[in-house]
């Protein structure tokens, strides 16, 4: 396999609200859609709509949102042989407000399979012979620490939802790629607005390896092991939900770096596939095929090296 994705595969379920709410507050949702959801299931989905040979290593329940997860990847062109069902546990789900005009969301997660996928699921051939695995936090830490000792290929963790790793963890890593405030809370740092170096210094205090910071409407940050950091300003759309937009980054950041592609040029297709993400509602009904990225390759702006005092 070019990639594997271990990780989770949940069902989504989106609320059109005309505004977020607030701590306490109760708002009118304007109508609810079930989708294919999972950070795993949507990094593996992207990777399958830009690229062969992906395959999915998880978990499902055995009930009816398992059977519409596993056919949603499967058309996405994602192997799903190493996805086990788990006899009496429901599909994981999550609960999504999408609020109309900015796109912007809350996800509330309920594991369910996903808390059960073990150790030994992840040493498989799939993990084993991938030139990228790509992995998440919202399978156990333990199935995560096992794909990373296992895989022998280029080994990429986004670490979402944010939880302390070990350093032992973090060195078996290649590429970790944080949100901006992942970034800060594993770097144990104050919150607080910073420069692109201030966060590239940051960066380098978690690890010797690379990190791509993802930056929302502001692009991406690639941090590499040696050399100088660079920002890479995101491809201009009007965005309708951002929801998934991390993980189509993701996905195509894996395809690209499996192809062997230059990590500066990665982070530059991966942050297209991710802008073309938010142009429809869900979190995979927007995902781009390879042709439609190449194509819209042309509008990214150029990246910008990035002085780490500013």
């Amino acid at each position: 396999m070019s990639v594997t994705v271990v990780g989770s595969l949940n069902e989504d379920v989106l609320v059109r609200v005309h505004r977020l709410p607030g701590r306490g507050e109760t708002v009118v949702g304007r109508g609810t859609v079930l989708a294919p959801g999972g950070k795993g299931a949507n990094q593996a989905a992207a990777a399958g709509r830009l690229g062969g040979g992906v395959a999915m290593v998880g978990r499902v329940g055995d009930d009816p949102a398992a059977d519409r997860q596993l056919a949603a990847l499967t058309a996405a062109g994602v192997d799903v042989t190493a996805v086990a069902r788990t006899p009496g546990v429901l599909t994981g789900s999550a609960t999504i407000p999408v609020e109309e005009g900015s796109g912007e969301n809350l996800i509330v997660v309920v594991p369910g399979a996903n808390a059960e996928l073990r150790p030994g699921d992840v040493d498989v051939a799939a993990v084993r012979d991938a030139r990228v695995v790509l992995l998440q936090l919202e399978v156990p830490l333990e199935t995560v620490q096992a794909a990373t000792a296992v895989a022998a290929g280029t080994v990429v963790l986004t670490p979402a939802p944010p939880q302390p790793l070990a350093a032992d963890l973090l060195a078996r890593v290649d590429v970790l790629v944080p949100n901006e405030h992942e970034l800060v809370q594993l770097a144990e740092a104050a919150p607080g607005d910073r420069t692109p170096g201030e966060l590239a210094a940051l960066a380098r205090t978690l690890t010797g390896g690379t990190v791509v910071v993802t930056l929302g409407g502001r692009g991406a940050l690639l941090v590499p092991d040696d050399g100088p950091a660079l920002l890479q300003p995101p491809l201009p759309v009007r965005a309708v939900d951002t929801t998934g937009a991390g993980d189509a980054f993701c996905g195509a950041l894996a395809v690209a770096l499996a192809a062997g592609t230059a990590p500066a040029e990665a982070v530059a297709t991966a942050v297209t596939a991710a802008a073309m993400s938010t142009t429809r509602p869900g979190a995979r009904d927007a995902l781009p095929d390879a042709a439609a990225v190449a194509a819209a390759r042309s509008g990214l702006p150029p990246a910008v090296p990035v002085d780490q005092g500013g």
